[in-house]
């Protein structure tokens, strides 16, 4: 059997994490299948496929570029291309696999992690998992210590995100990141054609044992009706992100839901207008019905909120909750502005049950619908009273504390909800210092009721990922944080 995350983890079950090198496979027997597997993706490149940019994740999910480090389905920090580490106060040390080659031929060594390191930690601007972190990194054999300005006890998570892939010194050139040929996974990427496709060989080489499938031939088609269409038409055999209103039209067995750490949430400015009152903040929260939205708009096929965090991070539900809930005021015709954008499908339908909702409960609403593009600067301005997002919860981290921080920190950079709390900053500040582990998730569980104490922000809903599979898909996988999709045990029949 080929080496696989979901492997990985079954083994971690039962092995400490510094003993995991022991689980991998140097290979395998048995006939790969010798189909190519056909993939429709939601959203096209918008950086040339670089990796220090959001279009990292496709390459993660083609599993052809490789982290040192990956995340388990509760976000623990598992070996990957780096086999075991250990800190020393700012620095880590990471020991690194010694079977790996990159896609060039050249050899994975502790000087292509420094280089791949470094020119994240320098690029214009940063990868955003870097964002506030400074880092250098030192080689001693095959070991790499990464130390950062302030002691970081998340550093090993970090180096999980897709944007911190390492690929070969070929790949850096001239402020350009070109990962064709450079990756060290399952899968070569051999092709790229602008915004309309991408093509990728299996790697006969790889380090993890047999692959699959001959290879990927991925295609961008922005429109969730053209989208599903490829799968009903036999054109497509993985497709990603079905609309709500396509699901229906497949067959059952072509779709699966994956819970998303993702919340469609209401962001309400608590430093002007109307929302400024806590009270007047609690008389929104009182007249939402969050369930007709998830009836109604999502077709059944969303989760209802009891938090910040959803059923994507199992152990949020150990949360407490709200704990301290203001006692609503009359809005007694208040009027306020409500902005949402048009780029998630479902977001100017629930932005208008909700200006219904809050109608029926003494408001007076005005919409504000446009393009993200177009309103997320006044977003940031505070120029709404309150702003409809849907935003992920854990960040390239895989930890909800930066997601939290940027969200509802006083100097936080994406503070829609212009929202300042001494109370919630200490509480940031010590999930923030807490190592990761169950200290640091009850930490995390105490800033999340800070925020709903707050109610700086209403949770709506938790969204799913609906993701379709031909029926000769095998080995397709249903990653929560979107960061896998095929990888080597994935076949087409």
């Amino acid at each position: 059997m080929p080496v696989s995350r979901r492997s990985l983890l079954a083994a971690a079950s039962a092995a400490p994490v510094l003993g995991l090198a022991a689980c991998f496979s140097e290979g395998s027997e048995g006939a790969a299948a010798s189909g190519r597997v056909r993939v429709a993706h939601m959203q096209p490149p918008r950086s040339g496929l670089s990796p220090l940019t959001d279009d990292a994740f496709k390459l993660s999910r083609w599993a052809t570029a490789e982290t040192l480090v990956v995340l388990d389905g509760d976000g623990n920090a598992l070996p990957w291309l780096a086999t075991e580490w250990v800190q020393d106060g700012k620095t880590w040390t990471f020991t690194l696999r010694e079977d790996v080659v990159f896609h060039d031929g050249t050899a994975f060594t502790a000087e292509a992690v420094a280089n791949a390191l470094t020119v994240a930690s320098q690029a214009a601007p940063k990868p955003r998992i870097l964002d506030g972190v400074e880092l250098t990194v030192e080689t001693a054999g095959n070991t790499v210590a990464v130390t950062t300005g302030d002691t970081d006890p998340l550093l090993p998570h970090r180096l999980s995100s897709p944007q911190l892939s390492i690929l070969a010194a070929k790949a850096y050139r001239d402020g350009i990141v070109d990962p064709v040929g450079a990756g060290t996974g399952a899968f070569v990427l051999t092709a790229v054609d602008g915004t309309s496709s991408a093509s990728l060989d299996r790697n006969e080489d790889w380090w993890g044992g047999e692959v699959l499938a001959a290879g990927i031939d991925a295609s961008f088609v922005p429109d969730g009706t053209a989208r599903a269409g490829k799968l009903r038409a036999g054109e497509a055999d993985i497709v990603e992100s079905i609309p709500v209103s396509q699901a229906g039209l497949l067959e059952p067995d072509q779709i699966t839901e994956v819970p998303m750490p993702r919340t469609c949430t209401l962001y309400l400015n608590c430093t002007t207008g109307p929302f400024a009152d806590p009270a007047m903040r609690a008389a929104v929260r009182e007249a939402i019905d969050a369930a007709t939205i998830v009836d109604g708009v999502y077709d059944g096929r969303a989760d209802l909120a009891e938090g910040l965090l959803g059923p994507a991070i199992p152990w949020a539900a150990e949360r407490p909750g709200r704990t301290e809930p203001a006692t609503a005021a009359d809005p007694a015709g208040t009027t306020i502005t409500l902005g949402t954008f048009t780029d998630r499908a479902e977001l100017p339908e629930v932005a208008q049950v909700l200006q219904q909702q809050l109608q029926d409960a003494g408001f007076t609403v005005a919409l504000d619908i446009r393009e993200y593009a177009n309103i997320e600067a006044d977003a940031l301005d505070g120029a709404f009273d309150a702003f409809l997002l849907s935003r992920a919860t854990v960040l390239d981290s895989g930890d909800p504390v930066a997601y939290m921080f940027s969200d509802f920190a006083s100097e936080g950079s994406f503070n829609l909800s212009q929202f300042a709390d001494d109370g919630v900053d200490a509480a940031l500040d010590t999930a923030s210092a807490t190592p990761p582990g169950e200290e640091r998730r009850a930490a995390v569980l105490a800033a999340e009721t800070a925020i709903l104490n707050a109610d700086a922000a209403i949770p709506l809903l938790h969204e799913r990922v609906i993701q379709g599979d031909a029926a000769g898909v095998t080995g397709s996988i249903k990653d929560p944080r979107e960061r896998e999709l095929v990888g080597p045990e994935t076949s087409v029949a």
